[in-house]
């Protein structure tokens, strides 16, 4: 079992990238020093705002 934490992760996803988004994530994963699943967590939460409420 994993590290306790205030946030879990129970949900698990398989993605398919092309060449460009596959760069993409890996760039600014770098450039901001995170994880590259979260940089797509953060890329998914910026789609929040497109929802229709």
């Amino acid at each position: 079992m994993g590290r306790p934490t205030d946030n879990p992760k129970p949900h698990q996803m398989t993605v398919k990238f092309d060449d460009e988004c596959k760069e993409i994530i890996e760039r600014y994963s770098k450039q901001e020093d995170v994880s590259k699943m979260e940089a797509v967590r953060r890329g998914v939460r910026k789609l929040k705002g497109d929802l229709e409420k």
